[in-house]
C-alpha cells in the first residue's frame, strides 16, 4: 500500500471511522471575487477540467453554484466522486501528464500572480456511508436552471456524538427514510479532512423549489422521522446545521 493510502487508512482507524468498500468523494469550493473570475473558472471546469475528469474515468462530476450568491464571496462547487483514495492520490499526477488538459487548460493553469483566476480553493474530503456506498445521479427532469441541490452539513458537539448522527443515518435507517420520501439523494459522506469537523455532509435533488418544500413538508410530518427522532440514543447528536441551496451548471454531469 502507498504511503498517502497508508496515511489515509490510520487517519480513519485514529478518528473512529470504519473501513467500507465505499467511494471517497472530494467537494472543491471555489472562492471568487468577480464574474470575471466567475467565467475564468467556469471556462476552465467546462473545456479542460470535467474533460479531463472523464477521461481518467471519472464520470459523475458536479458543478453547482448558490442559487442566491453572496457577492462578496462568490462560489463554484465542484463534487467528484472517487472509487478509491488511491484514485483521488493519482489524479494529480494523471492531470499532469494529460496533454489534452493542460492545453484546454493553459490560460487558468498558467494564470499571473496578478491575475488569478480564484480568491481560493477550499477542498472537503468524505468517506461516504455504508448505508449508501455510491453516488446517485438523480433521475430529474425539468430543466437545470430550476433543479435545487441542497448540500447540508450537520456539525457534532463531540466525536462521540458525530458518530451517533452517522449511526442515526445507517443503523436508525434515515437513509431509508429519505429514500422512501424521494429526495433523490446524490450522497452521504463522513468528513474526513476539512474546516469543520466533526461533521458529515450529504446532498438531495429536487426539480424546483417548490419540490424541495413540498418533500421536507412531508420529512417533518412523517410518522417514522417523528419516531426516530424521539429516540432518546439520538439525542442532541447535531450542534450546528448548515443547509446550501445550489443549481448546476449547465455542463455539470449531475
Amino acid at each position: 500500500m502507498k504511503k498517502a493510502s497508508l496515511f489515509f487508512c490510520l487517519l480513519l482507524m485514529c478518528c473512529g471511522f470504519t473501513a467500507s468498500a465505499g467511494e471517497f468523494y472530494q467537494i472543491k469550493i471555489y472562492h471568487l471575487k468577480s464574474e470575471t473570475q466567475v467565467a475564468r473558472v467556469d471556462s476552465f471546469l467546462s473545456t479542460a477540467f470535467l474533460p479531463a475528469l472523464h477521461r481518467a474515468g471519472i464520470k459523475h462530476v458536479g458543478v453547482f453554484k448558490p442559487i442566491e450568491q453572496d457577492t462578496a464571496d462568490l462560489r463554484l462547487y465542484v463534487l467528484i466522486p472517487f472509487k478509491s483514495l488511491e484514485q483521488f492520490e493519482k489524479l494529480p499526477l494523471l492531470l499532469e501528464r494529460d496533454a489534452v488538459f493542460k492545453k484546454s487548460g493553459s490560460s487558468y493553469i498558467n494564470a499571473e500572480y496578478n491575475n488569478t483566476p480564484y480568491a481560493r480553493i477550499e477542498s472537503i474530503l468524505l468517506k461516504a456511508f455504508s448505508g449508501m456506498q455510491k453516488l446517485e445521479a438523480p433521475a430529474l427532469t425539468g430543466p437545470k436552471r430550476d433543479r435545487v441541490y441542497e448540500l447540508r452539513s450537520y456539525e457534532g458537539p463531540t466525536e462521540k456524538y458525530y458518530v451517533n448522527k452517522v449511526k442515526m443515518f445507517n443503523d436508525g435507517d434515515e437513509i431509508g427514510l429519505f429514500r422512501r420520501l424521494g429526495f433523490n439523494a446524490v450522497f452521504y459522506g463522513e468528513v474526513l479532512a476539512g474546516s469543520h469537523m466533526p461533521n458529515l455532509m450529504y446532498m438531495t435533488a429536487f426539480k424546483d423549489q417548490a419540490d424541495r418544500d413540498a418533500h421536507w413538508k412531508t420529512f417533518s410530518g412523517d410518522p417514522e422521522w417523528k419516531k426516530l427522532s424521539a429516540m432518546q440514543e439520538y439525542k442532541n447528536n447535531v450542534s450546528k446545521n448548515e443547509k446550501f441551496f445550489l443549481r448546476p451548471t449547465e455542463y455539470s454531469d449531475l
